[in-house]
């Protein structure tokens, strides 16, 4: 029993921890990198930072941990959320799993930098994973250190906490430390590797469970743990399908109606993703989360001109199997590849199509409903709407214009610049200037395009009852108005690098209000400045961090 005294500090935290209580761990504890089989987890401990100081830290998952400010900001809270203290009740460990990466297997991959502390019952009644990001190896880094630089990480804080702001299903970041140490890494891959400040992020999910944490178990035909751990996953994360009692066997047609929840539950993350314009950057299975969260933000970025081609990614660059307009279908490819590692625990392979189908049917559905909203209609009508978004889809391409912004302004046009109506070509022009950026592809033609396209537009506005604030109400209650560019993140980065963390604490408080106009911060809605558009950290990121 917690006394009133714990209330919201760290002896607070109820550790639980059922994924290691209940699912076999790795029989050795060494911490060297290896194959680890016929397990879902090793015990390993974060190693102790060397001076660590606390950067930020979010209230708000605070809170939902039970945890106080004052205990946010005690040095314990730094010394255990940095991997120096380890806590009564914590069960450090690294997870193991596999995943397809960039569309071929890619074998054991597992937490080669993540360290899970354990699992807490927070005073929600919900269960949530408290996992250190940067805090050392584990014997699934492979050849790397299982450290993390300052600049990923802050990338890593803000936009877990920006995409939850935003609405979007995803991991969360309590807190962000300077680990106090150095740490080499060639940012470019071109053989200049240097040292840069290290940091450890603590993460927070309800699980950290990947499709690639089944897949692992599928290819070593390991199916009696594949079993074990859906098993798991059910009765924890997917209650509502499991059997009243734990002694009752789960039936091959809860598995079905198991995969058919995490198609859903995928399609709902990538339509939001769409809709705020996020670019993952990284789609590979073993970074999709089992219960539909966004997870690990590594090279990601927010479209800025709207080019459904764009990668943030520049291993990506090439291929750019991970674009913005990919995603959906690369998501669907993935779901494929968890739907093939779940077939040993079915009779029949066939019986995974129908679940599978969910994914395409609900995220055609669910996006016409969201662009319905993002273009304020009341509801999407078949007959007229399908071909007014598709000349919409073609035309952005043409314009270099910034998505977030185009839909903001959006929201401010009229109803009455229709054709034949009074409002001039300049006049809805310039309601888009602040979105256009300078660029040879803002041909006359184009502009006369964008201009016949809006007149289309507030005509089909127009059947729709309701008055222009109404309709722009609806617009912006789904279009933000800021979002975690990178040039934004980056120049937070530059500042934390020097010392001063103002950078990382004034935009976590922007994104904390996305929709909000926030008039006393206009300078971080506005598109991207020509300076940053080539400057690195700015457009496409490396996996380097």
């Amino acid at each position: 029993m917690t006394s009133t005294s714990e209330l919201g500090s760290l002896s607070a935290l109820d550790f639980k921890n059922r994924f290691t209580r209940e699912l076999p761990a790795d029989s050795s504890e060494v911490n060297h990198p290896r194959e680890v089989r016929h397990a879902c987890y090793t015990r390993v401990k974060p190693t102790p930072a060397r001076d660590p100081s606390l950067v930020a830290h979010s209230r708000e998952v605070g809170e939902l941990l039970g945890l106080s400010e004052s205990a946010c900001l005690s040095p314990e809270f730094t010394e255990v959320f940095a991997g120096s203290r380890v806590l009564t009740g914590m069960d450090c460990h690294a997870n193991c799993y596999g995943g397809h990466q960039f569309g071929h297997w890619a074998g054991q991959l597992g937490d080669g930098r993540a360290i899970n502390l354990g699992e807490v019952l927070a005073p929600n009644g919900e269960y949530f994973t408290l996992q250190l990001k940067g805090a050392g190896p584990t014997p699934y880094s492979r050849t790397a250190d299982g450290y993390a630089v300052l600049r990923s990480s802050v990338r890593e804080f803000l936009c877990s906490e920006a995409m939850f702001h935003l609405g979007v299903p995803t991991t969360r970041a309590l807190s962000l430390i300077r680990s106090g140490q150095g740490v080499l890494r060639d940012m470019f891959y071109d053989g200049n590797a240097k040292s840069e400040p290290g940091a450890v992020v603590c993460r927070v999910a309800r699980s950290f469970t990947r499709f690639g944490s089944f897949e692992i178990l599928a290819a070593r035909r390991e199916n009696e743990l594949l079993k074990q751990l859906a098993d798991h996953t059910i009765r924890t994360e997917f209650p509502t399908l499991a059997p009243p009692l734990a002694e009752i066997e789960i039936a091959h047609e809860t598995y079905v109606e198991w995969f058919r929840e995490i198609s859903r539950l995928t399609a709902v993350m990538v339509v939001d993703w769409m809709r705020v314009g996020f670019v993952h950057g990284v789609m590979n299975t073993d970074n999709m989360s089992i219960i539909g969260d966004t997870i690990d933000y590594g090279p990601y970025g927010w479209l800025e001109d709207f080019d459904p081609g764009w990668t943030p990614n520049t291993t990506d660059a090439t291929g750019r199997r991970y674009a913005y307009g990919q995603q959906p279908e690369i998501a669907y490819w993935n779901l494929v590849r968890l739907a093939n590692a779940l077939v040993p625990l079915l009779p029949s392979p066939e019986l995974m199509q129908d679940a599978l189908d969910v994914y395409p049917e609900l995220y055609e559905t669910s996006w016409k409903q969201t662009i319905a909203a993002k273009l304020g209609w009341c509801a999407f009508r078949q007959e007229t709407d399908g071909e007014l978004v598709a000349g919409l889809m073609q035309l952005l391409p043409k314009l270099e214009i910034d998505m977030t912004i185009f839909y903001r302004q959006l929201a401010t046009l009229p109803a009455e610049v229709a054709e034949g109506e009074s409002a001039s070509d300049e006049s809805i022009l310039q309601t888009f200037a602040p979105a256009l950026y300078e660029s040879e592809r803002r041909t006359p033609e184009a502009l006369a395009q964008l201009v016949s396209w809006c007149r289309e537009y507030t005509a089909r506005v127009r059947l729709d009852e309701g008055s222009d604030s109404e309709r722009r109400e609806r617009m912006n209650a789904v279009n933000p108005r800021c979002v975690l560019r990178n040039y934004l993140a980056q120049q937070a980065i530059e500042k934390a690098e020097a010392g001063d963390d103002s950078g990382v604490t004034e935009l976590l408080e922007v994104l904390r209000r996305p929709y909000d106009e926030q008039p006393e911060r206009v300078a971080f809605a506005a598109r991207r400045p020509e300076w940053a558009r080539n400057k690195p950290g700015c457009s496409a990121l490396s996996c380097s961090s």
